[in-house]
């Protein structure tokens, strides 16, 4: 059985950064893409960034470009988030999940099959 668990959020102030992981097991990231996905309340769902199974290719949003990195450790089975220069429109509960691939490869958030449970993630002075 396929499970994540994210970890690393917290409160920080605009400007600062965080680090979220995602720990995967029951599957390797050679065979399932990894996307970050975040939730803020009362809107949608909606994509962050994404790391592809096979070649490790990489999507972020156009919200988080140049400030967002995302990287894995094969070694570990985690996904990491590097996120730089926190906006307060930042502020979500931020899940990591898994599927046949990413967003550019035509996956969206219904094709994810497996989800953690959601780390929070609060940028405010």
């Amino acid at each position: 059985q396929v499970q994540l668990v994210e970890s690393g959020g917290g409160l920080v102030q605009p400007g600062g950064s965080l680090r979220l992981s995602c720990a995967v097991s029951g599957t390797t990231l050679d065979l399932h893409a990894i996307g970050w996905f975040r939730q803020a309340p009362g809107k949608e769902r909606e994509g962050v960034s994404c790391i592809s199974a096979s070649v490790g290719s990489t999507d972020y949003a156009d919200a988080v470009k140049g400030r967002f990195t995302i990287s894995r450790d094969n070694a570990k089975n985690t996904v990491y988030l590097e996120m730089n220069s926190l906006k307060p429109e930042d502020t979500a509960v931020y899940y990591c999940a898994a599927a046949w691939g990413c967003p550019s490869e035509g996956a969206h958030v219904p094709n994810y099959d497996y989800w953690g449970q959601g780390t929070q993630v609060t940028v405010s002075s």
